[in-house]
């Protein structure tokens, strides 16, 4: 924990990563924080680790999006004020800057070793996939009504994504419809909700050439997103869903690359 993030490596071109699984805060922003724990993991995407299981290699950000967000810019990577953080006050009065900058060197230290992941990912099997794996909001208040119709089950943000690799995604996103889960298959779109953040538009711009990242977010339908409360049975349909969208695809993405 001491880097608030862990990167496990395997033989293999695949990547699952968690960027907002995280929900540690480190002691001394403690006495600044505002919000209380139900607050931040509702905005956090808590089960995110669990499910980079589908690949050898994984990334998982054991610290909170409110200490640092490794999906936003840098200069936007600590929130400062409500307008960046869906209206809400994180911090009771202004960090001090140094608290910022020790925040910012976690940032730092994160994109380091994942770029130092990736190019041994690239010169080992000359290509990668990577899934920046991501849950989302669909009821702002507990008694709010699905608005299915602007939420789908999985949303592909893939904004960031180079054209060349669009075939591929497209394989993706069918297999991934195709596949039950929790009974029925899951309406997969793209760019509806969310189109990537700044994890996956980093990957594509600096390593868009042997490989690519798909954003992909998933309605927190597995959970009670006000309680926390998880359906597991649910959670393990969608990794077998993300495994075989993997192999499904694997195969075409080494041929684009090569």
């Amino acid at each position: 924990m001491n880097k608030g993030f862990e990167i496990i490596t395997g033989n293999s071109p695949l990547v699952a990563a968690a960027v907002h699984d995280g929900h540690y805060i480190r002691e001394e922003l403690r006495d600044y924080m505002n919000l209380l724990p139900n607050e931040r993991m509702r905005e956090e995407d808590p089960y995110t680790g669990y499910l980079t299981e589908v690949a050898p290699n994984r990334i998982i950000v054991n610290i909170s999006r409110f200490e640092v967000d490794m999906n936003r810019p840098r200069d936007k990577a600590v929130y400062k004020q409500p307008s960046d953080a869906w209206g809400l006050h994180v911090w009771k009065k202004p960090l001090p800057q140094q608290l910022i900058e020790q925040s910012l060197a976690q940032y730092d230290r994160f994109y380091r070793d994942v770029r130092e992941l990736l190019v041994q990912i690239i010169g080992q099997h000359g290509f990668f996939l990577l899934l920046d794996l991501h849950t989302y909001n669909y009821r702002r208040n507990p008694d709010a009504e699905d608005n299915a119709e602007d939420s789908p089950a999985i949303n592909i943000g893939t904004e960031s994504l180079p054209r060349k690799w669009h075939a591929a995604k497209d394989q993706f996103m069918r297999q991934l419809a195709s596949k039950p889960i929790n009974g029925e298959p899951p309406d997969v779109r793209e760019n509806v909700r969310f189109k990537g953040g700044e994890f996956s538009r980093w990957v594509n711009s600096n390593f868009g050439a042997f490989g690519f990242a798909l954003a992909i977010e998933f309605k927190k339908v597995f959970m009670d997103e006000w309680t926390g409360r998880v359906d597991i049975h649910h959670l393990e349909n969608i990794k077998v869903a993300l495994t075989e969208a993997i192999r499904a695809v694997q195969g075409q993405a080494q041929r684009i690359a090569t």
